[in-house]
């Protein structure tokens, strides 16, 4: 009896790593923000929405590691599926239910919110299938962000303007430099600081629109500016890990970028909502890999 408790247990263990599942208050932050960018959708449709894209956030997880299998037993032999901890067959089935699941689910909202997971579900595989050495690889991750701005806004508003557009092209372009500075976290060091510079592209958007912050949005912007002297520290500093904790905390801020874009809109509960997502994942991250 022990021993298939052990195995259970396990066996959460495995797909929770396998997810990356730490960071998933930054896919739920994604779809507050996106929505109040809109204005605002009914609730029922941005938690729908919410499910739908964590299914499909953990789907391109499971589905990363399945591509990158013989990589990681050169370089991170850690991993779930080298250390055999789980079969490739079984996280390729898992992986493409969840991406399935979560184009359909996504499709129940509107036509246009489908049309929007469907869009992100092949840059999911896109990148999965092809990022290692792809020099323009972090940019299809980055529209996959700027996609959830997208599909969450969707359920809003029949059409989009810059309100939403301007902000998902920011948010794109952080996660971009962010995936940049992770292409080389398997050894621990950065090769080139020059993407770094697309980390600012939010707080260059939000400056543009000369809006007036909320009191959370003020903590939102003082987070991010801590994260980024921490960040700076770390890389500085290059000591075994420093690269993956900075690559951590640079995927935590996404949150706080929400915060910061949904202070900037008349959803009042948005960037609070969005600031316990940034905490959320800083907790989760103590106890599940974030990459």
């Amino acid at each position: 009896m022990g021993s298939l408790a052990t195995r259970r247990v396990s066996g959460w263990r495995t797909a929770l790593k396998l997810g990356r599942v730490s960071n998933l208050p930054t896919v739920w932050s994604n779809v507050i923000a996106g929505s109040a960018l809109a204005g605002g959708a009914p609730l029922l449709w941005v938690v729908t929405v919410a499910i739908a894209i964590s299914a499909m956030y953990v789907a391109g997880m499971f589905l990363n590691d399945a591509f990158d299998r013989n990589v990681d037993a050169r370089e991170r032999p850690d991993r779930p599926i080298p250390a055999g901890e789980v079969s490739v067959d079984a996280v390729v089935v898992v992986g493409a239910s969840l991406l399935v699941a979560g184009v359909v689910a996504l499709a129940t909202v509107n036509d246009r919110v489908g049309l929007s997971g469907l869009l992100l579900a092949l840059a999911i595989v896109l990148y999965d299938w092809n990022h290692k050495g792809n020099p323009v690889a972090p940019f299809v991750m980055g529209i996959c962000r700027g996609l959830v701005y997208v599909a969450a806004a969707s359920a809003a508003v029949p059409s989009l303007d810059a309100d939403v557009l301007l902000p998902a092209a920011a948010l794109a372009a952080y996660v971009a430099g962010l995936t940049f500075a992770a292409r080389l976290e398997s050894v621990d060091r950065i090769a080139s600081l020059w993407p770094l510079p697309l980390l600012a592209a939010p707080l260059v958007s939000v400056a543009a629109t000369g809006s007036n912050l909320t009191l959370a949005g003020g903590v939102a912007l003082a987070g991010i500016a801590v994260c980024g002297l921490r960040v700076l520290r770390l890389l500085r500093r290059r000591q075994t890990g420093d690269v993956s904790r900075a690559v951590a905390l640079l995927i935590a801020a996404i949150a706080l970028i929400d915060a910061l874009f949904a202070a900037t809109t008349e959803v009042n509960y948005a960037s609070i909502a969005c600031l316990v997502c940034f905490a959320l994942t800083l907790f989760l991250q103590r106890y599940i890999p974030a990459s």
